[in-house]
């Protein structure tokens, strides 16, 4: 009999608050890890007044650096590293939205020191995963990096942002449907690494946005309250698996296609559960329940609603493939042609 020498290690959030005037909590928090008193916090011009100005007044008895940046960049990320280091910042309070979040993992993976995520809206499932989306001129990679050692989600703050972002991370969670059909695809064919409990968590969240998802309305902070738990756990379930594989497939792989085909045209989140449309039919599942859950939320189900045109998402379909080759999906090794691409498209309303 074999030795037995499995191993593997696990980091997700230790402390998660949510709910209304959640950012009070944020000073709790920080010594409750025993951060240490002198810390940075990242985030932008919109987001500083949206909640950073408030966190700042919460801080008494810490010395705090704010560091206002934009996308999460390499540039970025090594100008942000340097101001650290030049403070002597031992933590890192990400405040803002995707890219800030983002930029905080990269920048506390790099530097080994801790950070809290505390989101201003919620585009998609990012809050509390260890994955970030790093920018350059050839698009957005999903890179491995450090996850929040807490999340201090305050609902009031997220619902003040535009819905659109909202719904947009709700879709992103819908998508996971797609993406663990995609990984036990995977799992069954190519015998790749397989999480029970991260498939199962992800699942949840799935299932949880869209059982609720005529509960989840424009200017409503139960909505967001209703909406952020699925989307925390969501990032969770990648930070268990130790990829993304629990919520990235060929949903996610279309997506991608797409910010390099036609960049800035919809936000990430849209085009994974659109993505996910398609990749539902080719899975022979009940794509009509994933486009009538995107269209109760108020998130877009068709080309048009996207601002891209046919074209460009038979493109995206037929090359999205080419976005990871490591990835096996339900769109194989070689992808699909474009006849077959424009064929669910057209099935699905999607076009």
């Amino acid at each position: 009999m074999e030795d037995f020498t499995k191993f593997k290690m696990v980091e997700v959030p230790r402390n998660v608050v949510a709910g209304h005037d959640a950012l009070t909590s944020v000073r709790d928090m920080c010594g409750s890890v025993h951060f240490g008193r002198t810390g940075t916090i990242i985030t932008g011009t919109k987001t500083m007044d949206a909640a950073a100005k408030d966190i700042l007044g919460y801080m008494d008895g810490y010395d705090m650096d704010v560091v206002q940046v934009g996308e999460a960049s390499i540039d970025n990320a090594r100008m942000t590293e340097e101001r650290i280091r030049e403070f002597g910042s031992k933590f890192i309070l990400a405040v803002g939205g995707g890219s800030k979040i983002d930029l905080a993992k990269i920048v506390s993976n790099e530097l080994n020191i801790p950070f809290i995520s505390i989101p201003t809206s919620a585009a998609h499932d990012g809050i509390a995963s260890n994955r970030a989306s790093l920018k350059s001129e050839t698009g957005s990679r999903s890179i491995a990096s450090a996850s929040p050692v807490g999340v201090i989600a305050d609902t009031g703050v997220i619902a003040k942002a535009p819905y659109r972002l909202l719904a947009s991370g709700c879709a992103d969670v819908i998508s996971n449907f797609t993406a663990l059909m995609d990984w036990d695809f995977a799992r069954r064919l190519k015998n790749v690494d397989f999480s029970r409990t991260a498939y199962t968590i992800s699942k949840y969240a799935a299932e949880s946005i869209m059982e609720n998802s005529s509960l989840i309305r424009p200017n409503l902070e139960d909505s967001v309250w209703i909406a952020i738990k699925p989307i925390i756990m969501s990032g969770v379930s990648m930070c268990i698996a130790g990829s993304s594989r629990p919520t990235s497939g060929a949903e996610h792989m279309f997506s991608h296609m797409l910010d390099l085909r036609c960049p800035g045209k919809a936000l990430h989140g849209e085009q994974c559960g659109v993505g996910s449309i398609m990749t539902m039919y080719l899975h022979g599942g009940d794509w009509e329940k994933v486009r009538d859950a995107l269209k109760e939320i108020g998130a877009p189900t068709t080309a048009r609603e996207l601002g891209i045109t046919s074209e460009e998402v038979i493109y995206a379909m037929s090359h999205a493939h080419e976005i990871r080759s490591d990835r096996f999906t339900i769109l194989g090794d070689q992808g699909i042609s474009e006849e077959v691409a424009e064929k669910v498209a057209r099935a699905t309303g999607v076009i």
